[in-house]
């Protein structure tokens, strides 16, 4: 599984051209390079206002990954799980539907929700994504 995830920007030119000349000049290797770099300044300029917003909402930082095993043990406990990350969730893909909803009661998700198309459906009403 891939630990990035493609996006799609649209830029006014004169900011994509001023984006060039930069890398032209070698202040960066290319156009990618030079947007990596934008958005990890502005994440590291705003750090301790995620930091507050993740303890404060209480969301998981990070990777969570739920396996059918997972989800069977919550259903066993009588248990339903209340998901809230700021990074990456996945679901197992060998995780039936039926199995998901007896076990998710909502998913909250900042970043990237990866399930497959079926358990996506059957929890679409629970689910909060960016």
């Amino acid at each position: 599984m891939s630990e990035t995830e493609k996006i799609t920007i649209n830029l006014g030119l004169v900011d994509l051209g001023q984006i060039d000349l930069l890398v032209r000049e070698g202040f960066y290797q290319n156009r990618t390079d030079f947007i990596r770099t934008a958005i990890r300044n502005q994440i590291g300029e705003h750090a301790e206002a995620v930091k507050q917003t993740v303890a404060r909402k209480t969301l998981v930082l990070g990777l969570q990954n739920y396996t059918r095993r997972d989800l069977e043990a919550v259903r066993a406990a009588g248990e339903a799980l209340q998901i809230r990350v700021l990074g990456l969730v996945t679901i197992a893909d060998d995780v039936p539907p039926e199995l998901a909803l007896a076990t998710i009661d909502s998913i909250e998700v900042l970043g990237a929700f990866r399930a497959s198309p079926a358990v996506k459906e059957a929890l679409a009403d629970r689910t909060r994504s960016s």
